[in-house]
């Protein structure tokens, strides 16, 4: 049997998908296509508040959680004000990421969390955001119309990144505009952009990984990011 993985799945609103009537849940094919070329089977869910115990049951059902990019998080999640830049927040996903995550991490579910799914991590172990970083810093994080660039990041050699990717430097795409404030309780930083931001980190225990940038972008073409998903999906088959 191939590994389970749970995808935690976005919603579009009715009529974003051409030729449905109805909303729809789904998840970028590029998220799937690198699990599945990991030797894994992918299972969308669809955002629903579950509270600890229920997300706990489902996830029984599973080997590994992957949690996407996608819209920002509701400040309040983290105690703050919500800034004018902030935008795409769902409160259905939040709480339903959010729940999903301190089942996994109570379960010791292996969790690979991407961009906004990082910050989820962060976040649902009591952690924080900067709600906007500069765009004019000395290096980007994303074009200025959401699109990607590529950038450098250094890795701890002593990490479970850098352990699946082989590398201590990869270059890797990424479309961000919030970062890691204050670090989660039991969340350590395992990589850094040049400019110091953290573009990764891992818990305390098993096998939980957060990268900030987008490996499934550039999977299909680069083996140190198809690498990640590899690692992940051989800890779900443990």
């Amino acid at each position: 049997m191939k590994p389970l993985i749970a995808v935690a799945g976005r919603t579009l609103r009715a009529g974003r998908v051409a030729g449905w009537r109805d909303a729809a849940v789904g998840a970028p094919a590029s998220y799937v296509l690198a699990v599945r070329r990991a030797g894994a089977q992918e299972g969308v869910l669809l955002p629903t508040p579950l509270g600890l115990g229920e997300a706990k049951e489902l996830l029984a059902r599973f080997d590994g959680l992957l949690l996407m990019g996608g819209g920002d998080i509701d400040p309040a999640r983290y105690g703050q004000e919500r800034r004018p830049e902030i935008t795409g927040v769902n409160t259905t996903r939040d709480v339903f990421e959010i729940d999903l995550v301190r089942a996994a991490l109570d379960s010791g579910i292996p969790m690979l969390a991407i961009c906004r799914g990082m910050q989820v991590l962060n976040v649902a172990l009591g952690g924080s955001l900067n709600q906007h970083i500069d765009d004019g810093g000395s290096v980007r994080h994303r074009e200025p119309d959401d699109g990607y660039v590529t950038h450098s990041v250094r890795l701890d050699p002593r990490s479970r990144v850098a352990a699946a990717t082989g590398l201590e430097r990869v270059e890797s795409a990424c479309s961000h505009h919030q970062s890691l404030a204050r670090l989660g309780e039991g969340l350590s930083p395992v990589g850094w952009a040049d400019d110091d931001l953290i573009e990764a980190v891992e818990g305390p225990s098993g096998w939980v990984v957060g990268v900030q940038w987008h490996p499934e972008r550039t999977a299909i073409e680069d083996p140190a990011q198809q690498n990640l998903f590899d690692a992940f999906v051989r800890q779900a088959a443990g």
